[in-house]
């Protein structure tokens, strides 16, 4: 795994000009707990009629659910105090439901409140269950349809929950392979997901009387995504990259699985997400990820809606949400130096009001771009990252955090960051990359990730870091690794495997065993677990290999000091692991620093916990790379 540096990553690192300037101002030093506490208001919505819109705000520290008629005061109306509401959902006029889980369990709950505020009901009161949201049914005015693990902790029933009274009904059971359910344009559940361990089926029926009929397997490499019915209910869109590298939206006939047209595709990234109007029944749009995001428009109607907009935002990503018939609409704007504000939008009078920023006390000339980049791997994959230089700043001989993702099937965005900010603005380059097997770069670059933890995966990584160092950017001195999950594990990767790279590094949530990672994994991952095998290894066909990546196992190569981050709850990276390379670097003699939090689970949601975490990693980074 040791690379000298000149043999890092050949190629060229795209750079926007500016990056190569120094900024006319350097940017004041902002308080840590500006970055880290909760928004001032976020996550607004629009109730079915647009009589009224809901919100989250803090209440005593944590997120809580407000409302207001349009133009009118709020008021809060739940007052949760253990943990922030950050998913909720109005269902109808008079009720919102919102998911919480106990102290990062992620055995998620659904309650519901009543639009005044008087009544918050527990409507999953099961213990050790997960709730997840199949559909809203908002077209009915007391249903929804939920599936719950409560019968076997694997796998997931889907019932109609009554959201008045309570009252549960088995709608689906869960033959014990289905993964996913998808409702049709009425709310029935008409297509199904299922797996045997390694093979993904597309399972369909008529109506809900009929059974469920096979219409299409695939390896689990390759993947045929529902997304939505046609608006005549008969066919499918779907996400698919069969016969094809990269994912594209499809039609398909569900009678027998072939592809009828291909509805959008790209040469370049997957496309995955589809957009609809339910009003007028068209697509609207698709959207998809290159080095931002972008659209691309199949109704007029909608397209000069946004440019619309664009032209009254100028200078941010935006993102839209209707009522039911689309004559108001909530816009929030989006861009890497800014939390985003929020507005209402009359589209009949062209009125665009503002409700509120996320964050007033960041200013946006204070803070720092993300600059989209590309490198080439040392066996000649295209990576790409994004780096954040600190402003005013010269690209040269700066100390670096390299800030690799969670996942790892998952990617780094151009967005605003506040991990990203708040170390730019204490004088560090931050480099984050997507690696070989993040999505959205097509299946060949996802599936050169299996078995390669510590491996390419972590190479693709050290070529980042090189590319820095050759180009002078970073002082090789001076680079400090840090991630979380995933990026937890590549950080005790870095270390293990090429410790001449790295001054110090912040393990939050990481993997350091992967025998016992995946002896601990939740019970709805069992149905996956075959998959995880070939993506990761199996600890028995794969022992060698499995312990050579695993960095408990070599506790010897590190040498740099460590800062752990563990929620005593996790149910996806248990405490084990951190414990178990905790315990072993400090027999070593390794400088160690551990901190747990029993009430948090996959990382801290708490306000408090966060800012204790980033104030022990600002005091880390500055004793080991300087301020």
């Amino acid at each position: 795994m040791k690379r000298l540096l000149a043999a890092g990553c050949a190629g060229l690192l795209l750079l926007a000009p500016s990056l190569a300037l120094a900024q006319a101002v350097t940017a004041p030093k902002i308080p840590l707990r500006d970055f880290f506490k909760n928004p001032d208001k976020t996550n607004f919505q629009l109730s079915p009629k647009a009589k009224y819109i809901a919100f989250t705000q803090p209440v005593e520290n944590r997120m809580n659910i407000h409302v207001m008629p349009v133009g009118g005061a709020a008021r809060a109306i739940t007052a949760v105090k253990d943990r922030d509401i950050r998913n909720y959902f109005w269902k109808g006029e008079d009720h919102l439901l919102f998911l919480k889980d106990n102290g990062g369990d992620e055995n998620y709950h659904l309650y519901a409140v009543d639009r005044s505020g008087k009544t918050t009901r527990d409507l999953t009161p099961f213990d050790k269950v997960r709730v997840e949201l199949i559909d809203d049914l908002e077209d009915h005015p007391t249903d929804v349809l939920v599936g719950l693990n409560k019968r076997k902790a694997e796998v997931f029933d889907a019932y109609r929950l009554n959201v008045k009274t309570g009252k549960l009904t088995m709608v689906a059971e869960n033959p014990g392979n289905i993964t996913g359910w998808l409702t049709d344009h009425a709310g029935r559940i008409r297509v199904a997901t299922s797996t045997d361990g390694v093979n993904t089926s597309l399972l369909y029926r008529a109506d809900e009387a009929s059974p469920f009929k096979t219409v299409l397997s695939t390896s689990f490499k390759e993947a045929v995504q529902p997304l939505l019915f046609t608006f005549d209910n008969q066919r499918l869109y779907a996400s698919s990259n069969l016969g094809r590298d990269k994912q594209a939206i499809v039609e398909l006939d569900l009678n027998t699985g072939k592809e009828v047209k291909v509805v959008y595709e790209r040469d370049d990234v997957d496309v995955e997400t589809l957009r609809y109007s339910k009003k007028r029944k068209v697509l609207t749009a698709a959207a998809f990820e290159t080095a931002k995001l972008e659209r691309h428009y199949f109704d007029p109607q909608t397209e000069a809606l946004i440019k619309k907009l664009e032209a009254k935002l100028p200078g941010y990503e935006l993102r839209v949400a209707s009522n039911t018939n689309e004559d108001a609409w909530i816009v929030t704007t989006r861009g890497d130096r800014t939390r985003g504000s929020h507005y209402y939008y009359h589209p009949k009078q062209d009125k665009l009001v503002k409700l509120a920023d996320s964050a007033p006390w960041l200013k946006e000339d204070q803070l720092a771009s993300m600059q989209p980049i590309r490198y080439q791997s040392r066996d000649g994959l295209t990576i790409n990252g994004y780096l954040t230089l600190p402003v005013g700043q010269e690209a040269k001989n700066l100390p670096m955090i390299v800030n690799p993702h969670g996942g790892p099937w998952a990617r780094d965005s151009w967005g605003f960051n506040p991990e990203v900010q708040f170390l730019a603005n204490r004088g560090y380059a931050v480099l984050q990359m997507n690696f070989r097997g993040s999505t959205g770069y097509g299946k060949a670059f996802w599936q050169a990730s299996f078995k390669q933890w510590g491996k390419t995966m972590q190479d693709d990584i050290s070529d980042g870091v090189l590319k820095m160092v050759n180009d002078g950017v970073a002082d090789p001195k001076r680079v400090c690794i840090y991630g979380g999950s995933y990026g937890g594990y590549a950080t005790l990767a870095g270390l293990t495997f090429s410790p001449e790279l790295y001054a110090c590094g912040v393990d939050y949530v990481g993997v350091s065993n992967l025998f016992t990672f995946m002896n601990t994994i939740p019970p709805y991952w069992k149905p996956f677990l075959d998959m995880m095998y070939e993506m990761v290894g199996n600890p028995e066909k794969d022992k060698a290999l499995m312990e050579a990546a695993s960095p408990v196992f070599h506790v010897d190569k590190i040498k740099a000091p460590l800062l752990v981050l563990q929620g005593a709850k996790d149910p996806r990276v248990n405490i084990a692991e951190s414990d178990q390379i905790v315990a072993a670097l400090k027999q070593r003699g390794v400088d160690v620093e551990y901190i747990v939090k029993d009430n948090e689970g996959h990382g801290f949601a708490n306000q408090e916990n966060r800012f204790e975490a980033y104030e022990a990693m600002e005091r880390f980074f500055a004793k080991h790379l300087g301020s």
